[in-house]
């Protein structure tokens, strides 16, 4: 009777430190693996579309943590404000990287050594392959063919059909030994190759790359440096000197607005904006536009139209007379009608800070109640309308302030509708006086703004490239079948002493493969026609 053996008594052997990092590293290489760290970096990815971002929105997120102190907290602790510079993110990520590089190696080198293996050896008995026949030809004494050179006639012969072949003249029996299908493993590679340079092309781009916000008045020009940005979020190497010299300045925005529809009418229709470009300090201008769309490329970044509006020109005088502010002032659009919110502010006003606050109307008109609207948004009749205020702006403790919105806290009203005095109503090229000597305020024209995106991602190219290689990868190893075949001549004497020889010939699939029947067919065919069949026999 046996003995029963128990779990003390069996001796397992200690892995040590060498040998779990192999273990960890085969674990981390393996193709389940790499699954599932894609699976994981997909679904990391997810917190970053239902949180805000610094990178993309950093007042977002400031309002959402003022909202939601606590839970904010907890969120910023775990990085979901910043999910794709994050710790744990970049780890998914960098460990991805790894696991397919990992995988990729290992089976490059198989593959190569595949590639010159010859093909598998002949088997005994070709009838029992899926897909077989048998070519009955005329023996060596009719034809003058040895059975050899048909072996090698035949392996030329699989080999324009794209099998790797190999002749086998050895023995009683000649063959041929052929196999096609090695580019789907090459496909495979190749998808994955490029996966991994996607990857790392997606990294280098967050690395190298920058992205920024401008809003440009008509006349004026941007120049491509780190002060013209109203709004910048750098790569993680970016260095300021990379920034090339251009400049591009707004000659004139046009918009073309739908005339003739009853359902949709005054909707937009078409922006362009006609712009000059100088790619260097020293270069010649350049007429260009920049459409819905249609990206302005300059020096490897793109400048994309994400925005417009109307600019009115203002001009703000203080109490002692002097020009406390002069300039066009960004209105933010409201409506489809283009009523906008404009805010001014003149600190440097005396003996109060003055600031203004209201509504550009760019086709000024009353609706039944009284209430003035903006009946078109082309700028017919131009108007603004406007409260006003002195007293401290808050501008001059050093904490940032939003330009679109006006801090009334420490203000004293002068104009309302409210008032005594009144709201103000400017027209074009109209003077308003301010209660109690405290200036005054022109409305001298009106311009057009645009605010553009200016992105520059140095891994574009690479992308598009790696790209298109994993699509032409994954298109080979699935529409790629991996065949095998083998032809085999055989010599035989009947009972008469007559000298008879049969082509054989058998194909095997290596997985499912619908096409394997007509390429039997077509193989026999091509026998056929390079030797006659005597007599057609099956087997």
């Amino acid at each position: 009777m046996a003995k029963k053996v128990s779990k003390k008594d069996i001796a397992v052997p200690a892995l040590g430190f060498l040998g779990m990092l192999r273990w960890a590293w085969t674990q981390l290489t393996s193709m389940r693996t790499a699954l599932f760290l894609l699976l994981l970096l997909a679904v990391a990815a997810v917190p970053g579309s239902l949180f805000p971002q610094r990178s993309v929105n950093p007042e977002q997120v400031t309002t959402y943590l003022a909202n939601k102190p606590v839970l904010g907290q907890w969120l910023d602790r775990f990085q979901l404000f910043d999910v794709y510079s994050s710790v744990w993110f970049s780890a998914i990520y960098l460990l991805l990287f790894i696991s397919l590089i990992g995988c990729i190696l290992p089976r490059v080198k198989k593959h190569a050594k595949a590639l010159r293996t010859p093909p598998p050896r002949t088997p005994s008995r070709l009838d029992r392959l899926p897909q077989n026949g048998a070519i009955r030809i005329q023996p060596a004494s009719e034809s003058g063919l040895s059975d050899a050179q048909i072996a090698r006639e035949a392996a030329a012969l699989l080999k324009k059909r794209g099998y790797r072949s190999e002749a086998r003249t050895e023995g009683a029996n000649p063959s041929v030994g052929a196999e096609r299908g090695y580019t789907r493993e090459i496909g495979n590679l190749l998808f994955h190759t490029s996966l991994v340079g996607l990857l790392a092309s997606v990294g280098i781009g967050g690395a190298f790359g920058y992205n920024g916000q401008h809003l440009l008045v008509e006349g004026d020009t941007f120049v491509n440096s780190l002060v013209s940005y109203d709004a910048f979020t750098p790569g993680t190497w970016f260095q300021e000197d990379s920034l090339d010299p251009y400049s591009v300045k707004l000659e004139k925005f046009n918009v073309t607005f739908d005339r003739e529809s009853t359902t949709h009418f005054g909707q937009p229709l078409d922006f362009t904006a006609e712009v000059e470009t100088r790619r260097s300090p020293g270069a010649e201008p350049e007429k260009e536009t920049i459409r819905v769309n249609h990206p302005l490329r300059i020096d490897g970044a793109d400048m994309y139209l994400v925005g417009n509006g109307y600019a009115p020109v203002v001009t703000v005088r203080d109490g002692n007379g002097d020009v406390a502010f002069s300039g066009p002032v960004v209105s933010v659009p409201q409506d489809g009608m283009y009523t906008s919110l404009m805010v001014i502010k003149a600190p440097d006003a005396k003996p109060d800070q003055l600031g203004f606050q209201g509504f550009l109307l760019p086709t000024a008109m009353t609706d039944e109640t009284g209430f003035a609207i903006s009946g078109d948004p082309n700028a017919i009749n131009p108007q603004l309308q406007l409260n006003s205020y002195y007293g401290d702006l808050g501008l001059d403790d050093g904490m940032p302030q939003n330009v679109y919105v006006l801090e009334t806290d420490r203000l004293t009203e002068m104009n309302n509708r409210d008032l005594e005095a009144g709201g103000i109503v400017l027209g074009a090229g109209q003077t308003y006086e301010l209660p109690d000597g405290k200036g005054s305020i022109s409305f001298d024209g009106l311009k057009r703004y645009i605010g553009v995106d200016i992105a520059y991602d140095p891994s574009r190219r690479p992308v598009a490239v790696f790209a298109a290689l994993s699509l032409l990868g994954l298109g080979i190893s699935l529409f790629t079948p991996r065949r095998r075949a083998w032809v085999k001549i055989k010599t035989s004497v009947d009972g008469s002493g007559r000298e008879e020889r049969v082509i054989e010939y058998g194909l095997l699939a290596r997985g499912e493969d619908h096409g394997l029947e007509s390429e039997a067919k077509e193989l026999r065919k091509l026998l056929e026609q390079q030797w006659p069949a005597v007599e057609r026999a099956g087997v």
